[in-house]
């Protein structure tokens, strides 16, 4: 057995255990309990916390651990919304690009194996739209985004323009939601969550998906100049 092929199974028990025993954590409840004693942790050791938050993220988006939107949230409401938008933006693609070269140069056959049906579509968008086809699938996840990391891992496309075309195009869908995440931090009883500023950003978190696609197709329909 190949070393190559060890490292990949080692990386699947690694990604099973961690989704098995940590997945039940990551939930917004358990958040919310939480979140005071994670302020005032973060209030006495800031740039420890945010470092500490920052590679959990990666780590997380890494081994496509369950619970990444709840995490997201949660670092909102600890760090507000200019800090974690930094935070998350570059945690996400740096973990979404692990992920990306995990599968191509580890888990190709595990990958092929539980998803290659899937890979035909990725392939032909990759073929036709190049770039475009990645963006437009991180603005409007068709997959889930763990997905996408691994399916994109078996295509040819170029790492430093997949990490590139994923910080941009995850960028929109981040700041959405992280800006839920805000107004969740304000919600301490139920009648908060029935006020206009956490409805307004709830409503936009549920949107942006619809809002994305009609501007992607208006986009993409849109003449092309020619040189």
């Amino acid at each position: 057995m190949s070393k190559k092929l060890l490292l990949g199974l080692l990386l699947v028990v690694i990604i099973v255990f961690l989704a098995l025993n940590f997945g039940q954590y990551l939930t917004l409840e358990n958040a919310k309990a939480q979140q005071a004693a994670l302020s005032e942790y973060i209030d006495q050791n800031f740039v420890a916390a945010a470092l500490t938050y920052f590679f959990a993220y990666i780590a997380i988006t890494a081994f496509s651990v369950p619970g990444a939107a709840v995490v997201t949230l949660l670092g909102a409401a600890l760090f507000g919304f200019w800090t974690s938008l930094l935070l998350v933006s570059f945690a996400s693609t740096i973990g979404a690009t692990l992920a990306f070269l995990s599968s191509r140069f580890l888990l190709r056959d595990w990958v092929q194996s539980k998803f290659g049906g899937k890979l035909d579509t990725i392939n032909k968008g990759v073929e036709k739209d190049g770039a475009f086809y990645l963006f437009s699938l991180r603005l409007i996840p068709v997959f889930p985004f763990f997905l996408i990391n691994l399916l994109m891992g078996l295509t040819p496309i170029h790492v430093a323009r997949y990490y590139l075309v994923s910080q941009l195009g995850m960028l929109p869908g981040t700041a959405v939601y992280l800006n839920a995440g805000t107004q969740l931090a304000n919600i301490d009883s139920l009648s908060g969550i029935v006020s206009p500023t956490v409805l307004a950003s709830f409503a936009l978190l549920g949107l942006f998906p619809l809002i994305a696609k009609w501007i992607m197709a208006k986009f993409s329909r849109a003449p092309q100049v020619q040189e």
